[in-house]
């Protein structure tokens, strides 16, 4: 068990995320538009490599919290669209 830890470790140590330079990365109202479009964006993922769910780079935990908003909002349209069924 230990040396599977140190084994993550290891390799987790050489991990790093690319620097984009972006002007105005999205924020926290980009975020809610990008959470309520979640269901269009993930069907079209499966056809085109182009299209993302979650912008990078964004500002943030403003762009997080609005992305949770949005996800629960479109979320719970889906849900009361099928109970209304």
């Amino acid at each position: 068990m230990v040396l599977l830890i140190s084994f993550v470790f290891a390799v987790s140590g050489c991990a790093s995320q690319i620097i984009v330079d972006s002007y105005e990365p999205p924020g926290f109202f980009m975020g809610i538009i990008h959470g309520l479009i979640v269901p269009f964006s993930f069907v079209g993922s499966w056809f085109s490599s182009d299209i993302r769910i979650y912008a990078f780079p964004n500002t943030g935990v403003g762009y997080d919290f609005g992305f949770l908003i949005g996800l629960v909002s479109s979320s719970l349209v889906s849900i009361g669209a099928i109970a209304d069924s």
